[in-house]
């Protein structure tokens, strides 16, 4: 998951947070959801996604994607790590868990929403609630708690 677009989206945006300050990205699959460490606080959201099996090729659309961020600003330097929760094909036996594919408008709108959360709860700024929805696909099933990470951990907001 670790792709040049989230970087760059997350750099891009970073550098508006605080002058003097720096910030950095980092990918952890694993992250408790709402276990964070002493210090950091924690960001969940869901986003629209592609996924595809490993193990068959088919591929799926889903507008229910849950991404946890704990972050924490120590002295003048910030990290988020990320966890992307993953889904799996209902057509294979046993299949693995995939990593969702974000579009790149979708990661613009995530890191959007980070940069407000980021400034609410590292820099306690009051900026009220008003998060940008991600832009959602066209997904023609419903939603399968039984093949979703974040409906197994019990914070997929769907159900």
């Amino acid at each position: 998951m670790a792709s040049p677009d989230w970087i760059r989206e997350f750099q891009l945006r970073a550098k508006s947070l605080r002058e003097g300050h720096s910030w950095r990205l980092e990918f952890d699959g694993n992250i408790v959801p709402n276990q964070p460490n002493p210090g950091w606080k924690k960001y969940i959201r869901n986003t629209s996604a592609r996924f595809k099996c490993s193990e068959c090729g088919r591929s799926w659309p889903s507008n229910w994607v849950t991404f946890i961020f704990h972050m924490r600003l120590a002295d003048r330097n910030g990290t988020v790590k990320v966890r992307s929760l993953r889904q799996n094909c209902k057509n294979c036996y046993d299949a693995p868990m995939e990593e969702p594919s974000v579009s790149t408008d979708n990661i613009g709108i995530l890191m959007e929403n980070l940069m407000e959360k980021i400034r609410i709860k590292c820099y306690h700024e009051d900026l009220g609630e008003k998060n940008r929805p991600a832009r959602s696909l066209d997904v023609q099933s419903p939603h399968e708690p039984s093949h979703c990470e974040a409906c197994r951990l019990g914070i997929c907001t769907r159900i």
